[in-house]
């Protein structure tokens, strides 16, 4: 969630501080106090001039004791905010719960172990995309569990070739296709490209690979999944 105040219209400037306050009212003064000495947004000069700005433009509500709350339009597009919000972190949790879950099984079925380390990374659909890349599309220059590093390419369909680097000592799990810095990165997962590079490890030497997907798991907390491959 991005609580960064918005340098926009100010409706939106509003809204935004007072996903911050989180109060269905507040004093003028103490809204002025805020803006100036908590948030440090504006001078107590220019913060009084946009307070007085929005109550005129009827963005803010001040009643006889001068208390200020939001206009009702505003209000609803706070209380949307909040669902949204809550929904954000409620599938944030889930996929928490699911990843905590799936590691806690490692160990307990050793004949599946690799295929419960991977799902834990990569969803069904995904490992089905994943049978679609070939095994000539990669160069793997680097697999090395004692250096802690995987250094490879991809041919894609976007452009010349994806790099894929991973290092277990800066923890980073580098990759620039467009799946994965869209969807999946924000939320640590494989795309079918990495889905692929680990089923190939695991056939050149399954124990190597196996310790990756371990070290992932031990510490995905972590770990950083990124574009930025240097």
């Amino acid at each position: 969630m991005n609580l960064a105040i918005p340098k926009t219209h100010a409706s939106e400037v509003i809204l935004h501080i007072w996903k911050i306050i989180d109060l269905p009212n507040i004093s003028k003064k103490d809204l002025l106090y805020i803006l100036s000495f908590d948030l440090f947004i504006w001078p107590p000069d220019k913060a009084i001039i946009f307070v007085n700005k929005c109550i005129k433009s009827k963005f803010l509500i001040e009643d006889e004791k001068k208390n200020v709350s939001l206009a009702p339009n505003l209000k609803k597009k706070l209380k949307a905010w909040h669902v949204d919000s809550f929904q954000e972190i409620s599938y944030n949790l889930e996929i928490s719960r699911k990843n905590k879950s799936v590691i806690e099984m490692v160990g307990k079925n050793e004949k599946d172990e690799y295929g419960i380390l991977l799902k834990a990374f990569s969803d069904k659909g995904t490992i089905n995309r994943a049978t679609s890349v070939s095994e000539d599309a990669f160069d793997i220059t680097t697999f090395d569990y004692k250096t802690g590093k995987i250094i490879a390419k991809v041919a894609g369909s976007q452009k010349g070739a994806y790099k894929i680097i991973i290092d277990t000592n800066e923890k980073i799990i580098c990759h620039d296709c467009q799946d994965f810095i869209s969807k999946r990165m924000m939320n640590q997962k494989f795309c079918k490209h990495l889905t692929r590079l680990f089923l190939l490890l695991k056939e050149r030497d399954k124990n190597s690979a196996t310790d990756f997907l371990k070290e992932f798991a031990r510490s995905i907390d972590y770990w950083n999944f990124t574009d930025k491959c240097t």
